[in-house]
């Protein structure tokens, strides 16, 4: 209630008309004089994260290029053997239908090779041997699934695999709404129900004992773009740039994100993530994202989601089937 609270004010505070330009190539300023960030915002794209290995050498479409590229990307996508794979059981498939503007080949801008960097040797040891390691829970799935804490957060409804920090577009839902005022901003994603606050002000991090799903943000301003600097993630989920895979968490992780009002109709964020103990060097992806129309729908996860009850159930009249077969 304090969260719905919060950003009723956010939408009716006296702040809440902002001094828009009538020229839609400049960009929209508030009131008190910063770049306007509110909106929503929409970043699906086909571009992928990281530049596709026959592309390598390559950082940009060639406007065919990337018209073939969103051909046989959405006709992948969308068929399987000749079976649709464009609805599932209770979604569909939204990744878009083109590459972004810039027609690069991957959204990874650093390292210019548009690859994410390599693990470091101990990061390779937990990839090889992940349940001996308790960190770098993946957001989607481990494997096996014998109960639920063989579930990854996502499937878990715990956090959303498009939330972030990063925020790194996925197969739907890939909306998010920006808050703002002099003192906050908050970044609402439509995947699931995170809600991120961020204080503009010279407030410190938490204390490094006290963990969060979403880290601890804090914001400033440099010139026209808002920074937003993450820590104190625990060490329950990870971010590899891949919903399966594990990835950097905990003490060692650290996001920094900047939000770029490009245009009336363009926010551009980009990402640089970095932890020593996963990556051998820090990482950096721009996405730009395109205005829209508001939120349609509230992401009800764990309210409407029939397939965890339905997994474990089956799990359980497994066993018993088991144990009464062994006692016969």
């Amino acid at each position: 209630m304090k969260l719905l609270a919060l950003v009723g004010a956010l939408l009716t505070a006296p702040w809440a008309v902002a001094a828009q330009s009538p020229d839609d190539t400049e960009v929209p300023r508030t009131s008190w004089g910063v770049p306007d960030l509110r909106g929503v915002w929409d970043f699906r794209t086909l571009t992928p994260l990281e530049r596709p290995r026959n592309l390598e050498g390559q950082a940009r479409f060639t406007e065919e290029g990337a018209a073939e590229f969103a051909r046989r990307s959405i006709e992948r996508r969308a068929t399987d053997g000749g079976r649709d794979r464009s609805v599932h059981a209770y979604w569909w498939l939204d990744y878009g239908t083109e590459v972004n503007e810039d027609r690069r080949t991957s959204l990874i801008s650093d390292p210019v090779d548009g690859r994410i960097p390599p693990l470091t040797p101990t990061a390779q040891e937990m990839v090889r041997a992940p349940r001996q390691h308790p960190i770098t829970q993946p957001l989607v799935l481990e494997s096996g699934a014998d109960g639920p804490d063989d579930r990854g957060v996502a499937a878990r409804c715990i956090i959303g695999f498009s939330s972030g920090p990063p925020i790194v577009p996925s197969a739907y839902n890939n909306i998010l709404q920006v808050f703002q005022t002099p003192d906050h901003v908050v970044i609402f994603t439509e995947m699931v129900h995170e809600a991120r606050i961020v204080p503009l002000n010279d407030r410190p991090h938490l204390t490094q004992s006290i963990r969060q799903w979403l880290g601890d943000s804090r914001g400033h301003w440099e010139g026209d773009t808002l920074v937003v600097d993450t820590t104190n993630f625990t060490d329950k989920a990870s971010f590899s740039g891949s919903l399966m895979a594990k990835g950097a968490s905990g003490e060692t992780y650290h996001v920094v994100e900047r939000l770029t009002r490009v245009n009336a109709e363009t926010l551009v964020y980009e990402f640089t993530v970095e932890d020593p103990t996963w990556w051998t060097r820090p990482w950096t992806a721009a996405i730009p994202m395109k205005r829209t129309r508001q939120l349609t729908y509230e992401y009800a996860c764990h309210e409407g989601n029939y397939g965890m009850f339905n997994i474990l159930s089956g799990s359980r009249s497994d066993d018993q089937a088991r144990a009464e077969a062994g006692n016969r």
